[in-house]
């Protein structure tokens, strides 16, 4: 089952000519999450194709590099003829600043918004094999971060020892791998744990938005696939980075080694940096012993089952 991340934007609150600011789009399985919207996000959207079938937004904070897109974003949606619902969800207290940020032009969205304040330990979204945890920030504003976590899947079904067992090939075989037991003909009862191993881990994902490095980003999933994390500035920056309420990328690169990430991705950075990245990276990867990148605007990212 496919995840993919698609990067929209990468900058800090100044865009560049090469980056935009923030935004993260994930598909899953043809359902499609959009994580914050800064300016632009939906020419983004067009530019690298990801389409506008948002279902949920999830919105960290409301500094204009991650919400001013929403008004646009809501505008092409309509233009679009979008008659399915959008869910908005944005950390307490913030409600009716976003709700304002939604209806700014005075026209409401032809098809039905719900914006949803959630808070540290919320589930932000439930799905079917899946949920969005939202988890505490320290931003100097009233922010959170997201995690999606699937659920745990169900272990290999072993054929071999079920057909040992006498088990016919045909629907008894999904019975057991359902969980129930199987009669056979000879009475002999075989046990879903008799060919079924354990359960195997789903994917996570966990989305920062803007923070200094912060003790929830580690315990909020446990050896997450993959960290995005605020790393606005590089060494040369980190008292600045404190004092703004933000990361540098080795600090970044400290969290994701702390959780237990296969990978970390670096966003937000600081337009003082422009085009060069060399840094970031080479003081990450100091720490992070697994893949540090900075993404491009535009990147894509799948994410693999961990035992596939």
């Amino acid at each position: 089952m496919p995840l993919r991340v698609t990067f929209l934007g990468t900058a800090g609150a100044i865009p560049t000519t090469e980056r935009n600011p923030s935004s993260v789009f994930v598909a899953r399985e043809g359902e499609e999450l959009l994580f914050d919207a800064g300016e632009g996000t939906q020419r983004q959207m067009m530019r690298f194709g990801t389409g506008f079938s948002v279902s949920q937004l999830f919105v960290t904070h409301l500094h204009g590099d991650h919400v001013l897109g929403i008004p646009g974003l809501l505008q092409t949606m309509d233009f679009n003829d979008r008659e399915e619902p959008l869910s908005i969800h944005t950390p307490h207290g913030t409600r009716r600043q976003l709700k304002s940020l939604v209806t700014t032009l005075g026209n409401r969205p032809s098809f039905p918004v719900r914006i949803d304040e959630v808070g540290d330990g919320d589930v932000a979204y439930r799905a079917e094999e899946y949920e969005v945890r939202a988890f505490e920030t320290d931003h100097d504003t009233r922010s959170v971060g997201y995690a999606l976590v699937e659920d745990e899947r169900k272990g290999r079904f072993d054929r071999e020892r079920a057909e040992e067992l006498g088990v016919p090939v045909g629907p008894e075989f999904s019975t057991l791998h359902e969980g129930d037991p199987v009669e056979l003909e000879d009475g002999t009862v075989v046990r879903p744990e008799q060919v079924v191993g354990d359960p195997r881990p789903g994917r996570s994902i966990v989305y920062t938005g803007d923070t200094r490095p912060s003790e929830a980003t580690v315990d909020v999933v446990d050896d997450p696939d993959l960290v995005i994390h605020d790393a606005t500035f590089a060494d040369d920056r980190a008292d600045r980075a404190t004092a703004t309420a933000h990361s540098t990328a080795r600090q970044a690169a400290e969290i994701a080694t702390r959780a237990g990430a296969d990978r970390l991705a670096l966003l937000h950075l600081s337009s003082r940096y422009a085009g060069y990245t060399a840094d970031h990276e080479r003081q990450a990867r100091e720490v992070f012993e697994s893949a540090a990148f900075v993404p491009d605007d535009g990147d894509q990212l799948e994410i693999p089952y961990p035992d596939g």
